[in-house]
């Protein structure tokens, strides 16, 4: 049994909510940079090509990325033959308080009724899978609301297949892209029950962007979720283009024989993501 303190896990955590607000994902710059080489519109290009400035900017450490820090997501693998001392989720909020402290970023999370806010953005949101091995590997999101709130789920009749998860896909993009600040990155999920369909389409927003899925099936899918969303024309910032999305991922699970569950999740041109591996 290997052990980790839980000091460990909560400083390496505080410097993944920092580096994640202020410093652009770099699969992220190189898909917006060659974005602008195939966007058609001159508004699209500019508004690319201010993106980059604006990564550029809050690279050097004074302003984040945007306003809004987000709430904090962490997908956990937690290896069998590691333990955390002290407790990892203790471990983990204590690290996103810190981060968000440090860092001075924006304090988001509140309660759902009375909307007073908690004042240090915790609690998070932990996902935690055990998986072989003696390594922890932690994936931070911090998740915007204006694309969160774009996001949809929905369990459709099991005869709609993929050309029903593809049309589900596209039609939640259509209605919410504006307000989700384009370029999206578009996360599906498909299959398990209600939630996890949700939790999947998030998680694979964590992949390195652009990298098609593993399984075929699924990077054809992805590669004509992309198509169709691009055919849209709502380009980046909503001003009109052919980019619309940087990269479609779908991650599936096994499902209900009378289910078809779908998660579509979306990301804004912000993606706020580390990973660690201890």
């Amino acid at each position: 049994m290997r052990s980790v303190p839980a000091k460990i896990v909560t400083d390496t955590v505080a410097r993944m909510a920092i580096d994640a607000n202020y410093v652009l994902d770099e699969y992220f710059v190189r898909a917006v940079t060659s974005a602008m080489e195939r966007e058609s519109s001159p508004t699209g290009r500019e508004v690319l090509a201010q993106i980059l400035r604006n990564a550029e900017i809050a690279g050097q450490g004074t302003f984040p990325l945007c306003q809004d820090t987000g709430l904090a997501v962490l997908f956990v693998e937690l290896g069998e033959e590691v333990h955390v001392e002290g407790g990892l989720r203790a471990a983990l909020t204590e690290g996103v308080r810190k981060g968000y402290a440090d860092g001075a970023l924006r304090k988001a999370v509140c309660d759902p009724f009375t909307r007073a806010n908690t004042g240090d953005n915790t609690p998070c949101v932990i996902h935690v899978d055990i998986v072989p091995g003696d390594r922890l590997t932690v994936d931070l999101l911090a998740k915007g609301g204006g694309s969160e709130n774009m996001s949809r789920a929905a369990v459709l009749a099991p005869g709609a297949g993929e050309e029903g998860v593809v049309e589900y896909a596209v039609e939640t993009v259509r209605a919410g892209a504006v307000n989700a600040c384009p370029p999206l990155v578009v996360g599906i999920g498909i299959g398990g029950d209600l939630e996890l369909a949700a939790t999947i389409a998030k998680k694979a927003l964590t992949r390195p962007l652009g990298r098609a899925s593993e399984d075929a099936r699924l990077a054809r899918l992805e590669e004509r979720a992309l198509g169709e969303i691009n055919k849209l024309g709502i380009g980046p910032a909503g001003l009109g283009g052919n980019t619309t999305a940087l990269a479609v991922h779908a991650a599936a699970a096994p499902c209900h024989i009378a289910s078809l569950p779908v998660g579509v999740v979306l990301e804004c041109h912000s993606h706020r993501h580390r990973r660690i591996v201890l």
